[in-house]
């Protein structure tokens, strides 16, 4: 048969025409034979993986998880920066409306990754039929990852899209449905899918590790405006699942906490799904890193272009759940996972009294820039790094870098350019709250070595699910089912396990809902576990710094105005959330 050039085009509509979801995607094939087949699979999966970067981008799905919990505070900086049209400070108030761009954007991103599954899903579905042993396991992970994205829209708009033919509009299920479709689709592929492929593809181990988040939030995603019952047929898939992923024996606890989240971490055997980075991908890069930091620290002295954005800090309430943990013990002398001192500042330079940036020009240490790293974890007081001179230079010493308690040179408060940084406890819409040193941030993730100018191009793999939420899911799982002792042990596991550092956090003698739920903070504070885990205990109708909303409504997000709009023309299709 001659070979012919077939040009396969996709205009997709997820729901209906109106979707802001629409996607292009063009495979040049000369056969759809051998290399035509393989670049057809290529080229339809890609797009599925890379939008998960979107999708999971600080100002889409992460920031509307991290600040609508009570982890993280986006206040006005100063006046001048983060306003956004005051979406950040609607998310963490609880008083988001249907307009709010942060809700659109995430769930734009989140529609149009799940489109793109449905794209290769159709691509490949024929492939795998005639016999494309390639194709074949491509499409059990672009199913795999449709069931993972309808399982975030399940979590945070209740709502799942069921959507088989590309020129079919998608069936909208809610409740029990939504649940028992994504379940199925995670079950269909779990025996069949790869087990090999690593953290940045979906594996049989993340098949089950959502398999078991699914379970265990499912009280929730049934009645989520009610009091969650937790049944022991949910408790006991989460813990048959977990137990899969445990008795694999293919993944282990990593001894150091923040090495989870470093260059190198693709390679980390606590990764379970990840988004895989590498210096490939430049719409995310570094985000997750920078967002935090002070606008004023330059952390890589190679770049004078890698800085922070004076973004969100954690609230005092957050802060407050370490210090009631430990109370006379300073968390960071109790908890490896709470701080991890690289600066490594000399003794006798640690005392800044009667110093500032106006007099303290030989208070410095010299660093090698590849030596040098920024403090890790929750950063409180005054952080050192590089410093820029009147041209925008780093000052220099001899081959290395001068590295100083960082300057103060972002915002109009009254210490620009004349004071430090020294991050402060307390943080909130006030004009003292707001100013841009207000607030401990959070400094998970390393700022790349391989990257070229320090934020673009990431080599750190974001981590979406990591084997230490295997066991403390199943610590969950257990406790509610009444084994306190079981639920001891794995939590125990988890908290004894970061032994490459001290301090390591000694084991628990006890264990109830209250402590699982603040152990469930230290460990994955910041990973975009919070919202939901605050529902699922009950918290997030609490009271936190700038929010006392206490309507259960906003357990779900409004689904965006723009698209209840578009399905206007067909009465009944896209409901809104109940309270919006």
């Amino acid at each position: 048969m001659k070979n012919k050039t077939i040009y396969i085009i996709f205009t997709i509509g997820l729901f209906l025409s109106w979707s802001c979801t629409d996607l292009k995607e063009e495979v040049l094939d000369e056969s759809l034979t051998g290399t035509g087949q393989a670049e057809a699979i290529d080229g339809s999966i890609a797009p599925a993986y890379g939008q998960i970067s979107d999708t999971w981008k600080h100002t889409n799905y992460y920031g509307l998880q991290l600040i609508a919990s009570d982890e993280g505070i986006l206040p006005y900086r100063g006046g001048t920066d983060w306003y956004d049209g005051g979406k950040f400070l609607a998310a963490h108030a609880h008083t988001i409306t249907p307009t709010n761009d942060l809700v659109t954007s995430s769930w734009n991103a989140l529609t149009i990754n799940i489109s793109r599954t449905a794209t290769a899903i159709e691509v490949l579905t024929p492939l795998a039929e005639i016999g494309n042993s390639q194709a074949e396991g491509a499409l059990y992970e672009m199913k795999a990852l449709r069931a993972y994205l309808n399982m975030l829209a399940l979590d945070s708009w209740g709502l799942a899209f069921k959507k088989e033919k590309l020129k079919e509009n998608s069936e909208i299920l809610r409740g029990q449905e939504a649940i028992d479709y994504i379940e199925n689709e995670f079950l269909s592929v779990a025996d069949v899918i790869n087990s090999d492929k690593g953290p940045g593809r979906m594996t049989q181990a993340s098949v089950w590790g959502f398999l078991a988040r699914l379970n265990l939030n499912a009280a929730v995603y049934r009645d989520p405006y009610g009091t969650p019952n937790f049944t022991t047929e949910d408790m006991d898939k989460v813990i048959q699942y977990t137990n899969n992923i445990i008795n694999s024996g293919r993944f282990t606890l990593s001894p150091e906490y923040f090495d989870l989240f470093n260059d190198d971490n693709h390679e980390n055997a606590e990764l379970i799904f990840a988004l895989d980075q590498r210096g490939v991908l430049k719409d995310e890069h570094s985000r997750w890193t920078y967002w935090s930091i002070p606008g004023s620290m330059f952390p890589r002295p190679e770049f004078t272009s890698a800085d922070g954005t004076d973004g969100p800090a954690i609230t005092s309430d957050f802060y407050q759940t370490w210090v009631d943990a430990y109370g006379s013990v300073d968390p960071a002398e109790a908890d490896a996972r709470f701080y991890q001192n690289n600066a490594q500042v000399p003794a006798n330079l640690q005392d800044l009294t009667g110093l500032s940036p106006l007099n303290d020009e030989d208070h410095y240490f010299c660093v090698a820039a590849e030596d040098f790293e920024i403090d890790r974890g929750i950063l409180r007081g005054v952080p050192w790094a590089a410093r820029k001179d009147e041209n925008g230079a780093f000052y220099t010493c001899g081959t290395g870098y001068r590295i100083y308690p960082v300057k103060q040179i972002k915002g109009n408060g009254p210490d620009r350019n004349i004071g430090y940084v020294d991050l402060t406890l307390n943080v909130d819409f006030t004009n003292e709250g707001r100013l841009h040193h207000a607030g401990y941030r959070v400094s998970k993730y390393q700022f790349s070595h391989t990257s070229p100018d320090g934020n673009n191009y990431s080599s750190v793999d974001l981590v979406l699910m990591r084997y230490a939420e295997i066991f403390m899911m199943r610590a969950e799982a257990k406790l509610r089912k009444g084994d306190d002792a079981g639920a001891l042990i794995d939590v125990n596991t988890v908290r004894t396990s970061r032994t490459a550092r001290a301090p390591i956090p000694s084991e628990l003698i006890t264990i109830d809902l209250d402590i699982m739920y603040r152990e469930l903070g230290f460990e994955f504070y910041w990973e975009g576990l919070r919202r939901s885990n605050q529902i699922r205990f009950g918290h997030y109708e609490d009271s936190w710094t700038e929010k006392t909303d206490s309507d259960v409504n906003n357990r779900l997000f409004p689904i965006p105005q723009s698209a209840i709009d578009g399905a206007s023309n067909t009465p009944g299709y896209l409901v809104q959330n109940a309270g919006y």
